[in-house]
C-alpha cells in the first residue's frame, strides 16, 4: 500500500470517540447560571481557530482561563498555535509534563505535540514513565495504521515515540497497512525500537536473530523498515519553539539526536534550518556533534599524502580511525581516491602511446601515479589489451614527448 502522507498543518486524523452513555429517562435539569450557551461555544471555536491566546479568549468571552481550557477539551478543539508562550503556559506545562499524555497537554494549551516537546526541553523538563494512552491517541493510532500513515509522521502527530506506537498497536491488536508479510508484530516493534535508538541495520539484524527472530538480509530489512515509514520527514513548517531549541543546542554544544527523534525531523532538516538561522559554525564544538577526536594538522597532512596510495583500511588502522572517518575527512578536504579520479586527456594519450610503444601496465601506473588495477580496467574498457610486457621505467612527460 502506498504511504498516506499527512498534510503539514494536520492536527488530527479523526475526532476522539464519544463515550457511549446509558440513556436515562428524561427529567428536568437544574438551572446553572454558568452553563455554556451555543453562542459562547461558537465564539470559542472562532477565536480558538484564529489562534487567539487562551488568556485573550477568556477576556473576550468573560470566563476564567481554566474554564476556557476545560471547554476546549470538552469540544475536542485542536490547533497548532504559533503565539509566544506565557508564564501561565510554562507553569501548566511544568506541572503536567511527564504525568499526562503529551497529546492531552497539547490540546489544552492549543499547541502541537512537537511544540510541547520543544518547550519542555527548553525548560529542562524530563519525562517519567509514559502516561496512559488517551482515547484520542488510540483513535489517531487506529486510523493512521489503517491508512498507512508513515510511522515517523504518526509519532509526531500523537506525541509518542515510534517504539511506543508499536507497543500500543500490539496491545490493541492492529497491524499497519504496510506491515510486511511474514513478519510478526513483535519483530517489527523490536526492529523499530532498535532503529529509533540509533543502531545500524546490520547490528539490528544480528540482535533480532539473538532474540530468536528469523535471519533477514540487510537489503530486505532496510526496504521493510522504510516501507513502514520510519525516517520519513513530514515537511512541516518550523515553529518558534523548535527554532529556540535548535539555537539552545548550538549555544550549549549538545547533541541533536534526541531532537531529531522527538520532533520528527531528519538530520538534513536540522542542518538546513541551522543554515537558515545563521547558526552554522557557531556550535561550541569545532566538529559539531561528531564523537571522534578532532583532526590535527599533522593528520590532515598525512591523509593528503597517503589517501588513494595506501589502502584505506590500512590507513585507517595506522591512524587509529574508522574507514568512514577517513573517507569523510577526505571528502571534506576535497581529496579524490586514485580508483575514482577521472583520467585527464594527457593520461588518455599516454595510455595510447604506452600501448603502441610496448610499455607495461605496471610501469604506466607508476608514471600516472595510479593503481595498476585501475589503469588496467580503464585500458580494457577502451579496447587496449596489454598482456605481459617487459618492465622499464617511464614518466608521463616522457611518454607524451614520444608521441
Amino acid at each position: 500500500m502506498k504511504p498516506f502522507d499527512l498534510d503539514a498543518d494536520l492536527v488530527e486524523l479523526v475526532p476522539a470517540p464519544v463515550s457511549e452513555q446509558i440513556l436515562a429517562p428524561l427529567r428536568e435539569m437544574p438551572f446553572r447560571a454558568d452553563a455554556w450557551t451555543p453562542v459562547e461555544n461558537d465564539r470559542l471555536r472562532q477565536l480558538f481557530g484564529s489562534d487567539i491566546p487562551i488568556a485573550d479568549i477568556a477576556l473576550a468571552i468573560g470566563r476564567g482561563r481554566a474554564a476556557i481550557v476545560e471547554r476546549v477539551s470538552v469540544l475536542g478543539l485542536r490547533r497548532n498555535s504559533v503565539k509566544s508562550w506565557t508564564e501561565l503556559d510554562d507553569a501548566e506545562l511544568t506541572r503536567r509534563y511527564g504525568e499526562e499524555a503529551t497529546a492531552a497537554i497539547a490540546s489544552d494549551l492549543g499547541r502541537s505535540c512537537s511544540a510541547v516537546y520543544a518547550r519542555a526541553r527548553l525548560l529542562d523538563l524530563s519525562e517519567s514513565n509514559p502516561p496512559e494512552w488517551t482515547a484520542w491517541e488510540d483513535a489517531q493510532l487506529r486510523e493512521g495504521y489503517r491508512r498507512g500513515v508513515p510511522l515517523k509522521q504518526l509519532a509526531t502527530l500523537i506525541g509518542r515515540p515510534i517504539g511506543g506506537l508499536s507497543a500500543r498497536a500490539g496491545h490493541l491488536g492492529i497491524l499497519h497497512a504496510n506491515h510486511p508479510p511474514g513478519w510478526a508484530a513483535e519483530e517489527t516493534a523490536r526492529a523499530l525500537e532498535y532503529a529509533e535508538a540509533g543502531h545500524r541495520y546490520t547490528a539490528i539484524v544480528a540482535m533480532l536473530v539473538e532474540e530468536g527472530f528469523p535471519q533477514r538480509t540487510i537489503r530486505g530489512f532496510g526496504l521493510t523498515i522504510r516501507k513502514l515509514g520510519y525516517g520519513r520527514g513530514w515537511g512541516r513548517a518550523w515553529t518558534p519553539e523548535e527554532d529556540a531549541l535548535l539555537g539552545k543546542a548550538y549555544t550549549e554544544g549538545t547533541s541533536l539526536t534526541p531532537l531529531r527523534r522527538q520532533l520528527g525531523r531528519t538530520s538534513g532538516s536540522l542542518r538546513h534550518r541551522a543554515e537558515y538561522l545563521g547558526l552554522r559554525g557557531l556550535h561550541a564544538n569545532r566538529n559539531g556533534w561528531r564523537i571522534g577526536p578532532d583532526w590535527t594538522d599533522a593528520e590532515e597532512a598525512r591523509l593528503r599524502a597517503d589517501y588513494g596510495r595506501v589502502p584505506t583500511k590500512a590507513l585507517a588502522a595506522s591512524m587509529g580511525r574508522t574507514k568512514a572517518s577517513i573517507t569523510t575527512r577526505a571528502n571534506v578536504l576535497g581529496l579524490v581516491h586514485g580508483y575514482i579520479r577521472p583520467f585527464s586527456d594527457d593520461e588518455t594519450r599516454a595510455l595510447d602511446i604506452a600501448f603502441r610503444t610496448g610499455v607495461s601496465i605496471a610501469d604506466l601506473a607508476v608514471a600516472l601515479d595510479r593503481k595498476a588495477m585501475s589503469v588496467s580496467k580503464y585500458a580494457t574498457n577502451h579496447g587496449y589489451q596489454f598482456g605481459r610486457r617487459p618492465r622499464r621505467a617511464v614518466t608521463l612527460e616522457g611518454l607524451l614527448a614520444a608521441a
